[in-house]
Order: structure tokens, then sequence, then C-alpha cells
């Protein structure tokens, strides 16, 4: 088959789970879009929206996310995540309606509203703190976890560390019990389903994790991957983007998976610049990044490149699956014309 300029299906490959994994610690709940301004008094039909403050205990919008659920006549209608104490819903129909706020560290609290009428309505909530929840509020607004919290969930990141997932899997679920919505919990959640390839499951509870700490540089990491590795390429630019963006430095698994990003989506002079940095970072120690820069090269034309690459993985990895993808690749290019016989 003839390997172009363009696309190459066959030197596509799928990313590895990421060893940086295994030393980490963070995360928090995502969920449906907030109405854009233009969707704002626009009720269609008999619709309506409410808009909900969330308040701490002083009387301030709740710095950190809650998550609020809101009932239409008892049965659940919709659920969201607050952004600096607020968010909204738009209802269709009327009716009556309730709201429920859990947030970390805080009582559970509910409050019901009427909109008999196409209006809009404002509802504030205002939170109080729970003394006997499994953690506290730092200054900063993030979870501390209580003892109990912390040991299970210190024996999973070692059980993680170790490849013992069924260990790691009980640690975390006992963790998780204890503090459901601490950020370092979610986020050892979400490695533990990316070492199983369970992308879906990864994806989800590392959303929450961002939603809660959107500066954390390995929470966005491994939300991009566990997007790449789902195939959503488009999607995972943005995390990988801004992880690396918060720390350049975070090992070679980011630069890598950025670099499968851009090259499924045919940005190929990024794909080469982004993996021949991942090649730099892994010292030679992952043959898969090796492939990924000869892609590249194939990909914009320099194939003496390429084959040079491949020829060094043939040469410093026998035996592993990527010399011998490297070796088919190396035959293509040569019967193709692109580089002269040996």
């Amino acid at each position: 088959m003839e390997i172009t300029k363009r696309r190459s299906n066959q030197w596509r490959g799928v990313l590895s789970i990421p060893l940086l994994f295994c030393a980490f610690l963070c995360t928090r709940p995502a969920r449906c879009q907030q109405p854009t301004a233009g969707e704002d008094l626009e009720f269609r039909g008999n619709g309506g929206e409410i808009d909900i403050t969330v308040h701490d205990g002083s009387g301030q919008p709740l710095s950190t996310p809650a998550t609020v659920e809101l009932y239409r006549e008892g049965t659940p209608y919709d659920q969201k995540s607050t952004s600096k104490g607020r968010v909204s819903f738009i209802v269709h129909p009327l009716g009556e309606f309730s709201v429920t706020v859990e947030a970390a560290g805080y009582k559970l609290a509910q409050k019901d509203v009427s909109l008999p009428h196409p209006a809009k309505t404002e509802v504030d909530i205002r939170l109080e703190r729970d003394t006997a929840s499994n953690f506290t509020i730092g200054d900063a607004g993030t979870p501390i976890l209580a003892p109990k919290a912390k040991e299970a969930l210190d024996r999973g990141t070692q059980a993680l560390r170790d490849d013992n997932l069924e260990v790691a899997e009980k640690e975390l679920e006992h963790a998780m019990k204890l503090a459901p919505s601490n950020p370092d919990i979610l986020y050892a959640q979400g490695v533990l389903d990316l070492k199983r390839r369970d992308w879906l499951k990864a994806q989800s509870v590392l959303e929450k994790a961002a939603q809660i700490e959107p500066n954390r540089a390995r929470t966005l990491s491994a939300l991009g991957m566990a997007l790449c590795n789902g195939k959503k390429y488009e999607e995972a630019l943005a995390p990988l983007e801004k992880s690396l963006q918060l720390d350049a430095t975070s090992g070679w698994e980011t630069h890598y998976a950025l670099a499968q990003a851009y090259y499924h989506l045919e940005r190929y002079d990024e794909a080469l610049k982004t993996s021949q940095q991942a090649q730099a970072e892994s010292n030679g120690q992952a043959p898969q990044v090796d492939l990924l820069v000869a892609q590249a090269f194939t990909a914009v034309g320099r194939f003496k490149d390429s084959a040079q690459v491949l020829r060094e993985i043939i040469k410093m990895h026998p035996g592993v699956p990527e010399a011998a993808t490297a070796q088919r690749f190396l035959q293509r290019l040569t019967a193709d014309g692109k580089i002269p016989r040996d």
C-alpha cells in the first residue's frame, strides 16, 4: 500500500497507557452546558428560566463547584454544576420544582421553586458546613482528606504504582465512599480507568476532576489522553495543550498524546515537532514515540529522515512489536521508491 504525505492508517498507533500516572493526586463533577447569552430569557412556548446562586456560610458565592439537581414535581429534570456559585436551567414546561445542592464539605441543601408563568426567577441557596464530613476545605478551596480517606487513597495509589489493579479498585472504592467529591480520589480513579483502557469512564471521571481543578496540569493531561485514546482527537487538543502550558516538563507522555492528536487531525508539522519533543524526553525508551516521529517525517515528505528513525527502532528495540512494524514500514518506503534500496 502506498505511503502518502497525507494519510497512512497503518502508521497510526493506539496510545499506550502513560507511565507517568504512577505519581499522582487530584478531581470533581462536570455537567451539562450553561445556557448561552443568546438563550437568556428565550423561553420557547410556555417555558421559563431558573437562575440559582449558591452561597457559602459567609454569604459569598461558593468558590468551589457544587452539584445542583433540579426536580419537577418529584421527578429528576436536570443536573448541572455551578461556576463561581451560579447555574441556570431553562425549563419547559412550567410547574412546581425543587432544587437540591450538594458540595464537598457542606450539608445537602434543598429549596422549592414555583414557576406557574413564563418568567425568569432567581433562587438563592446558602450552604452550611458539614462538620461530620470526611474532609475540610483548605484556604484555597481544595478539599483536604480526613485520615481514613487519605489512608485508603494512599493504599490505592501505591497499588496503581505496582500495577495491582484489583487492590487499587478496592481501595479507591472505599476512599470514594468516604469522600466522593475529593479531587485526588477522582484523579486516581481516572488513572485506574486509563490503565484498564476504559476510555469513556476515564473521560467522565477526569472531566469532573478538571472542573474542580481546571489549572491542574496532570488532570488535564490525563483527560487529554483519555479523549485521544477514545479517538476524540479534536476534543483532546485543549486539555493537552493547556497541560503543557501549565507544566512543560510534565513528561513525554503528554507530548506524545498531543502529537498523536495533531497527526490524526492532519496537522503534520505540529505532529512532527511535538513528537520530537516527546522523543527527546523519553530518552529512547519509548519505541512507540520513535514510530510516531517516523510517521510524521513521512507525512511531511522527509522520507530519508523517516527511514533513519525506523532503522534505529529496529536496532535499539529488537523483538518489540514496534520493531516489526518499523521493518514493514521501511520495506514499504523502499518498495514505493521513497528511499533507495540498501
